[in-house]
C-alpha cells in the first residue's frame, strides 16, 4: 500500500513538472482555456499597436518572445496561415522540364518550384552542364525565373545562362498559347 502512495506521488509530480516546463501552468493557460491576451497583458503590460513598427524596434522584446512561443498543445492546433501559398507557373515549370529534358533530375520540388538537375550533354554540345532553376512566381514573366548553370570546369558565360533562360521562357509562352487553343 505504501508504495502505491509513493508511486502515486512521484506520476503526480513528474506531470506537474512537465507542464510547468512546457509552459502550461505558469501560462495560466493550462489547457487553452482563458484569453492569451489577458496573460499577455498581466505579464507585459498592454500588447502594442501593430500599425505602429515600435514593437519591431526591440522596444518590447518580451512582448515578441511570448508571441513567438509556444506550448506542446500547439502540436494539436492547424495554425497555419491559409492566406500563405506557394505558387509556381505551370507553363515555366513544364518548359524547363522539356528544355532541360537532356539533364538527369535530381530534385524536383513543385512547392517551392525548385528543380536541381545533375551533369549533362546537351545534344550536339561537348560541354557537360548542371542546372539548377527556381520558379519564384506564378506569373508568366521574366522575373519568375531563376536560372544558373554550372559547367565540370566551372561557371558558364552569362550569355548562355540568358540563351537557356530566353529558350524556355519561349517554350512556356508556346505552351500557354497551345493551352488556350484548346
Amino acid at each position: 500500500m505504501k508504495i502505491r502512495h509513493i508511486l502515486r506521488a512521484g506520476t503526480i509530480a513528474g506531470v506537474t513538472l512537465t507542464l510547468v516546463g512546457c509552459g502550461g501552468i505558469s501560462s495560466g493557460n493550462l489547457f487553452g482555456g482563458g484569453s492569451r491576451k489577458a496573460a499577455q497583458t498581466e505579464s507585459t503590460g498592454p500588447m502594442p499597436d501593430p500599425t505602429q513598427a515600435s514593437h519591431l524596434s526591440g522596444t518590447n522584446n518580451d512582448w515578441e518572445y511570448r508571441q513567438k512561443s509556444s506550448t506542446v498543445w500547439d502540436l494539436f492546433s492547424n495554425s497555419d496561415d491559409p492566406n500563405v501559398k506557394l505558387e509556381v507557373n505551370k507553363y515555366i515549370w513544364n518548359a524547363t522540364l522539356d528544355v532541360l529534358d537532356f539533364l538527369p533530375i535530381q530534385t524536383v520540388d513543385p512547392f517551392s518550384g525548385l528543380i536541381v538537375t545533375g551533369y549533362g550533354t546537351p545534344p550536339g554540345g561537348g560541354r557537360a552542364y548542371r542546372a539548377t532553376v527556381h520558379i519564384t512566381d506564378p506569373a508568366l514573366d521574366a522575373r519568375s525565373l531563376k536560372v544558373s548553370l554550372e559547367s565540370k570546369g566551372g561557371a558558364v558565360s552569362p550569355d548562355t545562362v540568358r540563351a537557356v533562360e530566353d529558350a524556355i521562357l519561349t517554350r512556356a509562352r508556346q505552351l500557354r498559347i497551345a493551352d488556350s487553343k484548346l
